[in-house]
Formats: structure tokens, sequence, C-alpha cells
């Protein structure tokens, strides 16, 4: 099973480098390689193919011809195309014993030194009509002895593996690769569970299922591996993640009561009341950090719904029983925003505070981290700069983390241990789906803010047509005639020769020379220093200037009740979540929020993002369609997350699987905390193998 790739049969060291390239380093690796999918090929004799069916057929090339290149210099030129505008294209007519196929592959220059009269092939395409008879476009190719038969006119139609392929890899190849080897590797294959377990769910061995991934003989065969695999990659997950919750609940930490005189004290600071969804998650987060066990809580919310307001508190009820407060955000600008936030709840108090973030001078940093080390602040907020080696907390007793997939799994671990277990609290304004909150935030309890504070307006949406665009601008600046202020964001800080998309830099000097002549536009990306920032970021908090053209450094943290209008430019290269994200920086003050949605093209604007962005303004169900449309590593980042990417589990199609796995986590561990059971041996050798050292498990003994 660990024997490297390049020992497998039909792969030398050329191909298993195009192996490691995919992710493919061992034989193990190599029959986990899943299809994206399976095609449905019907066994036929030329006589019998019908229109629009993926056949497959069996025969002889009985005559070739090559169009737009000359066979002979096909390797050697790129002369041009003289036949048809997409290159060079093979013809050739396929015979058995039944009748005559023309054949056609278009742009197929690979193909024109390899394929021979009277070379037997099997192709595998969609039937289409030429001249009143059937004929294959771009069929698959594979060349097959001579004396291979064709098949019956009676055979069964079969399921083919479809596979990702790579430059230099093709899917059939790929095909071959684990057919040769399969017989190899399977007997090998441990299953994961005792017989006793399997049967009692109706799950495959593993074995049968990796076998029936790759070749099905049926739906129900296929069905029956997906199943099992999708079950095994979620109860991998749950264990990995209850097991971190269940170390977790073995710890100690300072307990941080709030009484009743310390959260009125703290409420007379605050601007309103809390609406009853901050009320719900002030009590909660109480509870957890009056308690002797470290508190593991998410916190989140819909853009703009007042989680500062509860994270403030929380900061508060731990500064008064004493304890040091670090709140890490992933950008200079947002810590900056924080900062300034708690700031302004804090003014008159004898809380001590202060920043700490990468751009400081080295002078200012050295004091900084001798204060903090010393005691001399209660509460610090900052970047990533607050988990260097160097950064020491006299008694840290709270961390709270905003927009914790933004951080690193080490990054994360890292301010976790800045303090003897102190308490934890993350902080998001992605909601996160149900299924998504099971499995990557399993080991966290969740407290949801529903509701918006009272005052906030509604953000109306639009897509922008290319047509539209002056009209656009036109509205954008007649809100700026009123004292509104607007946002425009571009995907990219300079234009790119690869990417035809417009940059910041060329566009903001575009819009100051033409479209918002005679205002002051800004420009703020993240390339910029620390101090020039906050300088652009002071200029249009005060008015200076009243538009400010952006990268998405904007997009989470930013708040100026003023700006109503956000432009995003190429709004269909943006994550769901991330156009929700943009658009939460509108609409904060007494003003309604528009946000524009400018698509790169006709065709653009029919993106599916773009549609449920214009139709909603629900967070969450913003949330459970990018989950959807993106999947879970790109949702939140897997790599982020330190979490494999789910090869066959389906985060939305699979609650049942998930559900089922969740439950049956639980009881394994409550039975067989070390899963020590020798049924369980390959089940806990893999979770170790895949998840040490994503989710800090310690290898138990």
């Amino acid at each position: 099973m660990d024997d490297p790739i390049r020992f497998a049969a039909g792969v030398g060291p050329r191909r298993a480098a195009l192996f490691e390239a995919i992710g493919v380093r061992t034989l193990a690796d190599l029959v986990e390689y899943f299809p994206f999918r399976h095609e449905r090929r019907h066994l036929r004799t030329i006589e019998d193919l019908e229109l629009g069916q993926i056949a497959t057929v069996v025969g002889r090339i009985s005559s070739l011809r090559v169009r737009g290149l000359s066979r002979r210099s096909s390797s050697r030129t790129d002369a041009p195309n003289r036949g048809i505008s997409r290159g060079p294209a093979v013809q050739a007519t396929l015979i058995d014993n039944t009748g005559r196929c023309p054949v056609i592959w278009f742009n197929a220059r690979w193909l024109a030194d390899r394929l021979e009269p009277g070379a037997t092939v099997r192709l595998t395409g969609k039937v289409s009509e030429f001249d009143g008879r059937p004929q294959l476009v771009n069929p698959r190719l594979e060349f097959l002895r001579e004396d291979t038969s064709p098949p019956p006119r009676d055979a069964p139609s079969c399921l083919d593996p479809v596979y990702r392929a790579v430059a230099g890899l093709p899917a059939p190849a790929i095909a071959r690769t684990v057919r040769a080897n399969l017989d190899r590797v399977l007997p090998h294959v441990a299953d994961w569970y005792p017989d006793d377990y399997r049967t009692a769910r109706r799950l495959a061995s593993r074995a049968a299922a990796l076998r029936a991934m790759h070749l099905p003989r049926h739906e129900d065969d296929l069905a029956a591996a997906r199943r099992r695999l999708a079950y095994d990659e979620l109860l991998l997950l749950q264990l990995a993640v209850q097991s971190a919750r269940r170390r977790r609940q073995t710890a100690h930490a300072a307990s941080l009561p709030l009484t009743p005189e310390i959260d009125r004290r703290i409420r007379r600071r605050l601007p309103f009341r809390l609406t009853p969804g901050q009320d719900r998650a002030v009590e909660q987060i109480a509870a957890d950090l009056a308690g002797d066990r470290p508190m593991n809580r998410l916190l989140q919310g819909d853009v703009g719904c007042g989680k500062t307001l509860v994270a403030v508190h929380a900061a508060l009820v731990a500064i008064a029983n004493r304890a040091q407060v670090a709140l890490m955000a992933p950008t200079e600008i947002l810590a900056e925003q924080l900062f300034r936030s708690f700031d302004r709840f804090l003014t008159g108090s004898r809380v001590r505070r202060d920043f700490l973030i990468g751009g400081l001078s080295a002078t200012r940093r050295r004091e900084l981290r001798a204060r903090i080390a010393a005691g001399e602040l209660d509460l610090v907020v900052g970047t990533q700069a607050l988990v260097e080696r160097d950064v020491e907390f006299a008694r840290l007793g709270l961390v709270i983390v905003d927009e914790q997939h933004r951080f690193g799994v080490r990054q994360r671990a890292t301010i976790r241990c800045k303090g003897p277990d102190p308490h934890y609290l993350v902080m998001t304004a992605t909601p996160i789906p149900r299924t998504l909150a099971m499995t990557v935030f399993g080991d966290l309890d969740v407290s949801t803010i529903d509701g918006l504070p009272p005052g906030r307006c509604p953000i109306r949406t639009r897509i922008v047509l290319p047509e539209e665009t002056d009209r656009a601008w036109a509205f954008v600046r007649s809100r700026i005639a009123t004292g509104e202020r607007a946002f425009v964001v571009y995907p990219l800080v300079d234009e790119s020769e690869t990417l035809p998309l417009r940059a910041a830099s060329r566009e903001h000097e575009r819009l100051s020379r033409d479209t918002f002549a005679g205002l002051p536009v800004g420009l703020l990306h993240g390339r910029m220093k620390t101090d020039e920032k906050q300088r652009v970021m002071s200029d249009f908090a005060a008015g200076r200037t009243v538009v400010l053209v952006a990268t998405t450094v904007v997009e989470v943290g930013i708040d100026v009740p003023q700006a109503t209008v956000m432009v995003v430019q190429h709004a269909e290269r943006y994550g769901l979540s991330q156009l929700h994200q943009l658009r939460g920086r509108v609409g904060r003050g007494r003003r309604a929020g528009y946000c524009l949605l400018m698509a790169g093209s006709r065709a653009a604007a029919d993106n599916a993002r773009l549609s449920v962005l214009a139709s909603t303004t629900d967070g969450f169900r913003i949330a459970e369609e990018d989950l959807r449309l993106r999947g879970p590593g790109e949702f939140l980042g897997t790599r982020q997350h330190g979490l494999p990417e789910l090869r066959v589990a389906d985060l939305l199609a699979d609650g049942p699987i998930l559900r089922a796995a969740k439950q049956d986590a639980a009881t394994l561990l409550r039975d067989d905390p070390t899963l020590s059971h020798p049924g369980y041996e390959a089940l806990r050798r893999t979770l170790l193998a895949r998840y040490a050292e994503a989710l800090n498990l310690a290898a138990t003994p």
C-alpha cells in the first residue's frame, strides 16, 4: 500500500512525476484517486448506434485523413490550419462486421502521428449524425490487439469512470493505470471496522467499495460504494473533532464570573440596549467564562448584527476578573478598526489597552511586548504579530479571534498557547451552515446572533450589465451629491498580463480623471504601508475623500456610516460569501445602502452567485448556497483549516450520513476512547495519519 507510485504497473519515473502532481504518491493514493463522474457506456455495433447515445464501438480504422496539417510534418511544424479554424482535424472511417461510421477528432495534432489505417481501436463518445449516418466526434480512443472481438449485439451497458486529467496524463491513461493495479492492491486493504459494526450499519467492505468506485457493475453497486466511502470520511472527521473537544474538556481554565454589578457597569458603557440575540449570546459566553473548563465558542451572525458589542462584553468580564485579553484580527486594517471600536466604548475607563501589528517600528514593538509580559496591558488587539514567539502574556485569560478561517491552523494553535488554557471565543460574519458547523466547527459551541440592531437600513442589490455602466456611475455620483460616500472594489491591485481584469491602481487614475472628476478619490490596497493605509481610511471616514477605490482589503471590519454605495467590479470573480461581506460595508448608518455588482460581460451577469446575492440579504441562506456552489474546501479554505478535502462526501447531500457518523463517533469515543479494539486498528492509524497535525491531536497510547 505504501509502495511509491513509480513501482506501479504501467508507471515509470516520468509518469510518476505526473501522478505525484495530482497527489498520487503511493499505490494507496492511486486506489483512492476516485473518478469525478461515471459515464454510462453502451457497447454497440455500428449498425445499432442510436443518435444522442454515449456508445462504445470496437472496430478497425479503414481510412484516415488529416485536415489542416500534413501528417508527415505534424510533429515538427505549426503550419496554419487551412481546413478549419479549430486546428488540425483527424478524420477516419471505423468499420466492424455490421457497417462503417465516420469519426472526427478536432484539434488533434497528437493523434495525427499515432493513428494508422488498420489499427484496431475502441472508441467511446456521443453519437451524432453526418450525411444521414451516425458519426462520432472527439471520441475517447483506446488501442486494442488485432484479435479483439467486437461486442455482441445484446451486450449490456456499463459505467465508465471518468478521472480528472492533467497535462501529460489523460483520463484514459489514469483509468488504465488504476485497472492494472487494482487487483494487486485491494487484497492489502484493511477494513476500518469489525464485521458486526459493518453489518449493523449495512456498509460494504472497504475493499469492495474501492473496487466499485473504479469499476462499478451497475448503479446500485456504485451507490453502495459511495455511501461506504462517504461514511468513512465523515466518521474520521467527527472522530477528530470530537477527540479535540474531549481533550479540551479535561483542561482547566481560570473561572471568570459575571456578577450583577460587573454586568451593570459594562452595559452602561454600551451605546444602546443589546438585542435579544446579543443578550442570548452574552448569557452563553458568561456561563462558559464562569466555568473551570476553557470556553471554546463560535460567535456567528450576519453582517452588521453587532458581534463587536458582544465581544466587548466578554472582554470586560475577563478584565474585571483581572485577566488579560488578546483579540486577533486577520488584517492590520481590521485590527485597527476593532481597536478603535473598543477604544470608543472604553473612553474614560481604567482598562489599559493598545494594539500590536507588524507595521509598527521595532522600538514600539519591543515596548509593547515588555508591557504585555509585565501585565501592564489588560487588552491587546493585534494581527498575527500576537503569535510571535517573543510575545508573552502575564495572565492571559481570554483569546478572541475574528474571522478564524483567515488564519492558518498553527497560528490559531499558537495564540491559544500564550496562556495556561485560556478561554477561546471565535467570531465570524460568515454564517456557518449547519452541516459545516457539525464538521469544521464541530469542536466549538455555537452562539448565533439573529436579527440586526435597531437603525440598520436595508441594502438594495443590483446586477449591472456592461451597457448599463454609464447609468450606474451616474447613480453613484447622485448619491455622493447628497453627502454620501462610495466604495469601488477591484479584484487586482495592478493589471495582469494573463488576466483580462481591471485593476485598482489603474482604475483609480481613470476614475479620478473621468468618472469622478473634481471629487476626492482615495486608493487602498494590501501592499500599502500601515501608516499609509491608516491615513487613507481616516480621510475616507472623515469625508476628505468621498470615493474609495480598493481591493478586497475592505471586505471585513470597515465601518463608515456615511458609506452607502458598494460597487464591485468583475463581481462574477468573487465567492458568494465574499460578495455578501463586501455588501455589508454599506448601509451601516441611517441611510439605505446600495450594492452594484458590475459584471465583466453579459454572460458573466448570468452567474448563479450574483443571482442569489441580488435576491436575498439573508446571510444564512447565502452561506448555504455558497457551500452548495463551491464546496467546503473553497467556502472556508480547506488548507487554512488544516482539514483534508472530502473526496466523496457531500456535506449538503449527505446530511443523514453525517448525522449517523456524528452519533457513531460519540459512541466509539465513549466506549473506546483510544480505539484500542483490534478491529479498529486501521481506523485509528488512518485517523492519526490524516488529522494528528491538522487538529493538533496527540497520538494516544
